[in-house]
């Protein structure tokens, strides 16, 4: 008998063909305009700041870095940001909780809100929590008087570092606990466990992940902030003054090679944080893995 060889149906040469297309270009082309479009925007404005940097001496360097009120400005700024942060988790969590796991009358005007932050600019946001704390505030007026000050102080700078830092907790957690799968709570309370170690051992594995990523985006945001809180937290050198005001103030000055001194040590001290939390993130998903 002989072969008889079929030629192949039109319908396999589609499936072949669409196998060999792709929805965006090849790996070289996109790579290149990734390249190209993180040079133009991340890596030459950072190589910028730092080669302005390098025109001083070290002795000029470090004295533009490591005076005292550089240094309170230093504390202040990664101090409230930390604080922020970490009150942001819990607020976050629990925001992000009670937006997915309950229903209730103007759901949908509270999820709404949480994004509020995102749209409001920061001077807005600033004199908005000014209008409310200051000492003759709408709230600021009662509690003076019992000698608790939230305005022109450190209190004030936590306070709007919480404010725009939350959405981003709220937004990293909430789909994550969309996508948990309710039988395994159901499957560990049946088994006899308490609600606490059902969150602990069942849901909170799960969200860890974003709860560290949602931590770092409100710390690194926390940073960087400057309309929001220069209204509310008065600016006072050695007190309340945070590391932006200062660079803007080295800037008006036109000492350019001092304010990216100080710029650098802010980039190194972010980069590094953002290591850290990365690396624990990454360990996370590799013991999630394992489990």
């Amino acid at each position: 008998m002989t072969a008889v060889a079929t030629a192949p149906s039109p319908l396999t040469r589609s499936a072949g063909g669409l196998r060999g297309r792709r929805v965006l270009p090849g790996f070289n082309l996109t790579l290149g305009y990734t390249l190209v479009y993180l040079s133009l925007i991340v890596l030459i404005p950072l190589s910028a700041l730092v080669l302005k940097s390098l025109t001083l001496t070290w002795d000029q360097f470090w004295a533009a870095i490591s005076s005292p009120r550089v240094l309170a400005s230093y504390r202040l700024t990664f101090g409230a940001s930390l604080i922020a942060a970490l009150v942001n988790v819990f607020a976050g969590l629990l925001v992000a909780w009670v937006l997915v796991r309950y229903r209730f009358p103007g759901k949908r005007i509270v999820d709404a809100l949480v994004d509020l932050p995102f749209a409001l600019p920061t001077a807005v946001a600033g004199i908005s929590l000014t209008a409310l704390l200051a000492g003759n505030g709408w709230i600021g007026q009662y509690l003076e008087p019992l000698g608790i000050q939230l305005a022109f102080n450190p209190n004030g700078v936590v306070i709007a570092l919480i404010f725009i830092g939350l959405p981003f907790v709220v937004r990293t957690v909430q789909p994550v606990l969309e996508d948990t799968e309710r039988e395994l709570e159901e499957a560990a309370m049946s088994l006899g466990a308490t609600r606490w170690q059902t969150f602990a051992h069942v849901i909170f594995p799960a969200i860890a992940p974003a709860l560290l990523t949602g931590f770092a985006m409100a710390f690194a945001r926390a940073i960087g902030e400057y309309g929001s809180v220069i209204f509310i937290a008065g600016n006072m050198p050695m007190v309340s003054e945070i590391t932006p005001l200062i660079i803007i103030g080295k800037l008006e000055q036109y000492d350019v090679a001092g304010a990216t001194a100080v710029a650098v040590v802010m980039l190194v001290m972010s980069f590094f944080m953002l290591l850290v939390i990365n690396s624990l993130q990454s360990w996370q998903r590799k013991r999630s893995g394992a489990a």
